[in-house]
C-alpha cells in the first residue's frame, strides 16, 4: 500500500483531505512520509489512532469506505498492547500488511475487474492451503460481497457507479483473515490431524468468542 497514491484497482487512503498534519517532528528513525500519514489519520491528536479515524482515511478501489468491521480485524492484529487504538509504531506495521495485501488483491484479480469474483477467490484460498468445498464458497462470496446481495448498485453506500460485483479490497482482506484465524482455531483442536473434532458448547464458544 501506497499512501496517497493507492488508488484503484484494489483500494487505499483517502488522503489528507481536510486533515491539518500535525506540527511536531517525526520520532528519531521514523520515515517522515509515513508520519505525514500517521498525522493526518489521527484528527483528534491524541497521537493514537482509533478506529473510526482508520476508516475515515481508507479507500476501496470503487472510492467506497473501508468496511468497519474490517478495520476493526485489522486493528486487532497490530494493537500489540489491546488499547483499542494503535501508535506510529503499530500503524507502521498495519500500514506495511496493507500494503503486502494490495499486491496479493491484484495478483488474483486476473480480470482487472477491482473486485475478486468467485474463480478468483477460490484461485486465491486454494493457493493460500484453503482448499473449501463449493457450498463454502459460496457462502464466503455471498457473505462478503455486499454489492451482489443488495438489491440495486445505489443501495451499497459510498459505491461507485462503474464498480463490478464481487469482493471489494477490504473484504477480500477479511475474508481471508478470517478462513486463516478459523482454520487455525480448529487445527489446534483437531490434536489427531484427521479433520475431525469433538468440542462440547463452553469449548465450542470458548473458540468462537477467542477470534478477534
Amino acid at each position: 500500500m501506497s499512501y496517497g497514491g493507492y488508488g484503484p484497482p484494489a483500494g487505499g487512503y483517502r488522503g489528507a483531505g481536510g486533515f491539518a498534519p500535525h506540527q511536531a517532528a517525526p520520532p528519531p528513525g521514523a520515515d517522515p512520509q509515513l508520519w505525514s500519514w500517521f498525522s493526518a489519520v489521527d484528527v483528534d491528536r491524541s497521537g493514537h489512532i482509533s478506529a473510526a479515524e482508520l476508516q475515515r482515511a481508507l479507500i476501496n478501489g470503487d472510492w467506497s469506505p473501508f468496511d468497519l468491521d474490517t478495520v476493526k480485524l485489522l486493528m486487532s492484529i497490530f494493537d500489540t498492547d489491546r488499547s483499542g487504538t494503535i501508535g506510529f509504531n503499530e500503524f507502521a506495521g498495519l500500514w506495511k500488511y496493507i500494503k503486502d495485501w494490495q499486491g496479493v488483491f491484484r495478483h488474483f484479480d486476473r480480470d482487472r475487474s477491482g473486485s475478486i469474483d468467485g474463480t478468483e477467490l477460490q484461485n486465491a484460498l486454494n493457493q493460500f492451503g484453503y482448499r473449501l468445498s463449493p457450498p463454502l464458497l459460496d457462502l464466503l462470496q455471498r457473505k462478503y460481497d455486499v454489492k451482489a446481495s443488495a438489491p440495486t448498485q445505489s443501495s451499497y453506500p459510498g459505491a461507485h457507479p462503474g464498480a463490478h460485483p464481487g469482493i471489494t479490497f477490504d473484504r477480500f482482506v477479511r475474508a481471508c483473515v478470517v478462513v486463516k484465524q478459523i482454520t487455525e482455531a480448529f487445527s489446534a483442536l483437531d490434536t489427531d490431524r484427521d479433520g475431525w473434532i469433538q468440542i462440547n458448547y463452553d469449548q465450542f464458544l470458548q473458540t468462537v468468542l477467542s477470534l478477534p
